[in-house]
């Protein structure tokens, strides 16, 4: 999986002091090279508190230690369409994106790859996140989580929803719904919403899947298609239930809003660093992902939103309370089900062609 040459012990050792920040930056050649190379990245993250606890925790004091400026562009779920379009045009709007496992795989398929590959796996600040956390074309970044989330104070007094068979009980649980305008994610809601359980899930029945969606399709109030979105409409209170990334409602709660998280069910996947295939400014990408991949660093990020920390060392520096609530803790991945990336590789045209199809009916 690694095909770059070995790193020199005296390069290994700068760079491990570099990431840690327990020595001043010296010289590392990589490093000089990144700085003379580019003095700007741009990085597409999801926006939000994300944006918010990534200018805090990452690219402001990137900027910091090595003078490469360092910025956060939000972008829609899923910017696949953007990032071949940058890289077939050479135009690069960013230089490398926080994106899911299966953009990646969609990314880095066929004759032409729109990714670089990070040749990271031997680094000191990288190689101790967890094999089922990195790829070649990915270095983990996040564990996030789809859960149902809904408003406390529409369900005051009365049974709040548990499940996603209790979000898609009109009857039961009336209130102003909202759900995600992409296939990721919404069809694998229905299914288990439907009855299927989660170790029968994959491959998806979509025909199941949009057949059950039709039963609740004229009560979504609003179709999301960024986290964003979500949070200000749970901050607000336009919605009262909503199929989400669990970093929304918990940014929500947060800043105060009546807002509550149901586990149970939810679908967990992950978020990587990927470096768009061409970039002018790869080296300083790598820079930057050893750089946040500091344990200690990964664990700051809490102090923002319970982040899905990749680093199983970050855990040592997290409160417990706080981490109960991260989606990479071990009971929160265990009542749920990993996103089958491989799927949405092999069905995400015929998935996307369908799920369009049946918005647009």
């Amino acid at each position: 999986m690694n095909d770059h040459a070995c790193t020199r012990p005296s390069r290994r050792s700068a760079l491990r002091r570099a990431a840690t920040g327990v020595a001043a930056l010296a010289a590392p050649a990589l490093l000089h090279y990144a700085r003379a190379q580019s003095k700007r990245i741009v990085i597409r993250d999801d926006g939000g508190v994300y944006n918010k606890a990534y200018n805090a925790v990452f690219y402001k004091p990137f900027t910091e230690k090595t003078g490469i400026e360092c910025m956060g562009a939000q972008a829609n779920a899923e910017p696949i369409a953007q990032i071949r379009s940058m890289v077939d045009t050479r135009n690069y709007t960013w230089d490398m994106a926080k994106i899911s496992q299966p953009a990646i795989l969609l990314l880095t398929q066929g004759d032409k790859r729109y990714l670089d590959k990070h040749q990271l796996e031997s680094d000191p600040a990288v190689q101790t996140i967890p094999a089922h956390f990195m790829s070649p074309y990915g270095v983990g970044t996040n564990v996030y989580s789809t859960v149902l989330a809904y408003r406390t104070d529409a369900f005051k007094g009365r049974n709040a929803p548990k499940t996603w068979a209790d979000f898609w009980n009109l009857k039961d649980f009336p209130g102003r719904r909202a759900l995600r305008k992409h296939p990721f994610d919404t069809l694998e809601e229905s299914l288990m919403a439907a009855g299927v359980p989660t170790a029968q899930l994959y491959p998806l029945d979509i025909d199941r899947s949009l057949a059950h969606l039709d039963k609740i399709k004229s009560d979504i109030g609003v179709w999301w298609n960024s986290g964003a979105q979500v949070e200000q409409m749970l901050k607000s209170g336009e919605v009262d239930l909503v199929a989400t990334w669990v970093s929304r409602p918990q940014a929500a709660i947060a800043a105060g809003a009546p807002v509550a998280i149901v586990w149970n069910q939810n679908l967990w996947g992950l978020d990587s660093w990927a470096i768009l295939a061409g970039t002018p400014n790869a080296q300083a990408c790598r820079e930057f992902i050893r750089f946040a991949s500091d344990a200690r660093r990964m664990a700051a990020l809490t102090e923002h939103f319970p982040a899905g920390v990749t680093q199983p060392e970050a855990f040592k520096h997290i409160p417990a309370d706080v981490a109960r609530n991260c989606p990479s803790h071990a009971e929160n991945i265990g009542n749920g089900v990993q996103i089958s990336a491989k799927y949405w590789l092999d069905h995400q045209a015929t998935a996307a062609e369908r799920f369009n199809a049946w918005i647009l009916r």
